[in-house]
């Protein structure tokens, strides 16, 4: 019934253990057909190795691909429709599957684990640069996001498999996927759960992911709900616009003034552009429609 996929990289020293949690928590499910697929990211260690001894499924790339990839990798691969992720370096509360299994029968189409605790904290800057990207989800999506990358939650395959041309390969496919199921309308529950401190090395690199990360949430934006961008932009311009009006008012900037109605032209153009866009995306989505008929 249900597959537990874990992406690792270079985890030999966890991995061992990851595992045997799983097929502890399946065991308390009570799930005979149940599956624990370790994809094995090309790593230089024994992580494959001593995964399979100890009887997962592994999945092996032939160079590294990336966390996503990885992800899309073991999804496709497992043999049954309910689909467990998790990762590989000790982080999650992997015993608290079964309360997440709990909340998705009862119609979800996504429970997420949203991580606390100090683990989860750690630096600030790593903090504010969450909140930044936290903000930036919530307002693609419309509403409040507990943790918009947690690595652990539980889905249906027949449903995530049709947004795998728009999820990221990398770090990010957690945000993305996240973003896909709330921009359509898919129902996601969050439930706390303590996030522990890893065992090994960080594969994150904080300043090129979160870049990454933005990149994703942008294409979101225009993919899903395109207006919304174009509603930022005319924030920033008509923004520039007051400035230039105060400036050519307290300063006596003449020119200033011209600047001042110039931008706000340009923001009523690029709402004009917004409009346009969510006209594509409904011709887009007549068509989608369609085509599926």
């Amino acid at each position: 019934m249900i597959s537990i996929v874990i992406p690792a990289y270079n985890e030999e020293s966890v991995i061992v253990d990851t595992v045997e949690r799983c097929r502890k928590v399946l065991a308390v499910i009570g799930d005979e057909n149940s599956e624990v697929i370790v994809v094995d990211d090309s790593s230089q260690d024994k992580t494959g190795d001593l995964a399979e001894k100890d009887g997962a499924r592994v999945v092996r790339h032939p160079h590294n691909a990336g966390y996503g990839r990885s992800l899309k990798s073991g999804i496709q691969k497992a043999v049954n429709d309910i689909i467990v992720i998790t990762d590989a370096d000790g982080t999650y509360p992997i015993e608290m599957i079964p309360s997440l299994f709990e909340e998705y029968k009862k119609g979800f189409d996504m429970v997420v684990g949203a991580r606390k605790g100090k683990n989860y904290d750690e630096s600030f800057k790593k903090k504010l640069l969450r909140n930044f990207l936290k903000f930036m989800v919530e307002y693609t999506a419309g509403r409040k996001i507990d943790d918009i990358n947690s690595g652990l939650r539980i889905f249906s395959k027949k449903s995530i498999v049709k947004y795998f041309d728009t999820l990221c390969d990398t770090f990010s496919f957690t945000t993305s996927a996240t973003l896909a199921y709330m921009m359509t309308g898919k129902f996601v529950k969050y439930i706390p759960i303590d996030y522990n401190k890893r065992v090994g090395k960080t594969k994150v690199r904080l300043f090129r992911d979160t870049l990454r990360t933005l990149q994703y949430i942008t294409e979101a934006i225009l993919y899903y709900n395109p207006i919304k961008l174009f509603i930022i932009l005319c924030f920033f311009v008509l923004l520039f616009s007051a400035l230039s009006f105060a400036a050519a008012i307290l300063l006596h900037f003449h020119s200033a003034m011209l600047l001042g109605i110039g931008s706000v032209l340009v923001s009523v153009l690029i709402f004009g552009l917004g409009l346009i866009a969510i006209i594509l995306k409904q011709i887009l989505s007549t068509n989608r429609f369609k085509n599926n008929e």
